[in-house]
């Protein structure tokens, strides 16, 4: 049987980008999606057997791109269920998995993460977050990671993928980077000013909250001038240049010249021997076998 939640409002968020209907962050979001997924091999390119999931949770979906892959790729997967903080972003997901033809195994609900996943104890044998750091503070880390606990079956899986910033041969892109770091770090979303972000963190944070035989994986996207890859990675950055605005200025001084600076930017990264390198990490971890929490007997869903 489905796994259903009677439908939220949607509350505020802390989602880096508070304007949650802004169609260039929609479609930006869609092709960060893809990005991540194709560079990375695949939706889950370091579990050995992708099959054994069969129900499957994605916190802060987005756009739904990761789960529906998910569901194409999986047939054995019988329910994937993703919820995100934004009723745009979830009416978009619900209308590409219909698109995708894949409806009948895949729901998508607006849900807060930050005050509770809204699904009985032992309801998944998988609990997927990627990019949180958009979302998640340094202090909202161990909430989040004992409802995944909590959620997961005894055994199952939690999986984490965080990015890094990225290294360019753009002198004006990676001016852009600092500033975003410096906004992160003021806004208390990284837990290092290094532009680390939260990737060296979630290897300890998983292990501290009794997350088991933690293991890591770090990917190194690169996007040279001229590929496909490169195209994607221009329209993801023509669009982050813009939409993020609100966010930098509401924590930092944002420099009189950034139209300029972004401009540069975009030129620079047409350049012939423009490359750009994106580091991601994931990190994965199974649930303790003994979680001894309240309503701990295995729901029959």
């Amino acid at each position: 049987m489905p796994i259903s939640p009677e439908p939220k409002p949607e509350h505020p968020s802390t989602y880096l980008v508070q304007d949650r209907a802004n169609q260039d962050e929609l479609n930006r979001l869609r092709i960060q999606d893809h990005m991540f997924t194709a560079g990375m091999g695949g939706v889950l390119p370091e579990q050995p057997d992708p099959a054994a999931f069969s129900r499957v949770l994605d916190v802060g979906c987005g756009t739904g791109g990761w789960l529906i892959e998910h569901a194409q790729t999986t047939p054995t997967c019988t329910l994937l269920v993703g919820v995100d903080a934004s009723l745009t972003f979830v009416q978009d997901a619900r209308a590409q998995a219909a698109a995708a033809q894949v409806s009948d195994r895949v729901e998508f609900h607006v849900a807060d993460a930050l005050r509770m996943l809204e699904f009985p104890t032992n309801s998944f044998d998988l609990v997927n977050q990627r990019g949180g750091m958009s979302w998640l503070r340094t202090w909202d880390w161990a909430k989040i990671l004992s409802e995944y606990v909590r959620v997961v079956h005894r055994g199952g899986v939690i999986r984490i993928t965080e990015t890094e910033n990225v290294e360019s041969s753009s002198p004006a892109f990676n001016r852009f980077g600092g500033l975003l770091t410096r906004a992160l770090c003021q806004a208390g979303y990284n837990f290092r000013p290094d532009g680390i972000g939260v990737s060296s963190e979630l290897a300890p944070l998983l292990s501290k909250h009794g997350i088991q035989q933690v293991q890591t994986r770090t990917y190194g996207l690169q996007y040279r001038a001229g590929t496909s890859e490169w195209q994607s990675f221009f329209e993801d950055a023509r669009r982050f240049f813009t939409t993020y605005v609100p966010f930098l200025r509401k924590w930092i001084h944002v420099p009189d010249d950034y139209t300029e600076m972004c401009q540069q930017a975009l030129h620079e990264m047409q350049q012939p021997d423009f490359v750009a390198t994106w580091k991601l990490v994931t990190v994965w971890g199974h649930a303790p076998f003994s979680k001894n929490q309240p309503g701990d007997a295995h729901p029959n869903l």
